[in-house]
């Protein structure tokens, strides 16, 4: 039995994104809680967030959000939430999330994803979390991002190691397989 109970998704919250990527969250939301994997992420109603809780919840799982107090002014909540976290800022969402989850998936998203996603790559790789992290490439989303990370490894600006911090897959079922199945990797050591 996976230790996995807790998952993090971080994702767009953009309602103008193809129905690809809406599709691909609403799945993994399915996925999560067919699988019994409750949800932690950014507590918005709208673009990927949306259709990942309510993916979620169609499948009778239990979805937590957590929210910026400055965004409960955009009316953008997802007030069906089974728990609805409001921090002070950013920086405290995050460590919120950090906290209660025990994995980490990423699915597309803009800055805000992408930011999320490689402060954890940046834990990982200074020995400062063991938890899962783990792209999920929808229609070779992030193949532009994993090609700058071997353009980085190539030029010496990161160890080779870095390619094995985290897992690239393409669908949200082999997410859920990858981190049931998670071991943490045999690392040489930290960056320095």
């Amino acid at each position: 039995m996976s230790a996995i109970k807790a998952v993090c998704v971080y994702c767009a919250s953009s309602t103008q994104v193809g129905a690809v990527y809406l599709d691909a969250a609403y799945e993994l939301g399915q996925r999560m809680g067919r699988a019994g994997l409750e949800l932690i992420y950014g507590g918005a109603s709208i673009g990927l967030m949306g259709a990942l809780a309510r993916g979620v919840h169609a499948e009778r799982g239990r979805v937590v959000g957590v929210l910026p107090k400055f965004f409960m002014q955009k009316n953008i909540r997802y007030d069906e939430a089974d728990e609805l976290i409001v921090t002070r800022d950013m920086r405290d969402r995050k460590a919120t999330m950090d906290e209660r989850a025990d994995a980490f998936l990423v699915l597309p998203g803009g800055v805000g994803t992408l930011e999320e996603a490689t402060e954890i790559l940046s834990m990982v790789q200074l020995g400062l979390t063991a938890k899962p992290l783990v792209f999920i490439n929808t229609d070779g989303f992030y193949d532009g991002l994993f090609a700058h990370f071997e353009k980085m490894v190539a030029l010496r600006f990161a160890k080779d190691e870095t390619m094995k911090m985290f897992a690239n897959v393409e669908t949200p079922t082999q997410a859920i397989d990858f981190i049931e199945r998670f071991q943490p990797p045999e690392l040489p050591g930290k960056w320095f």
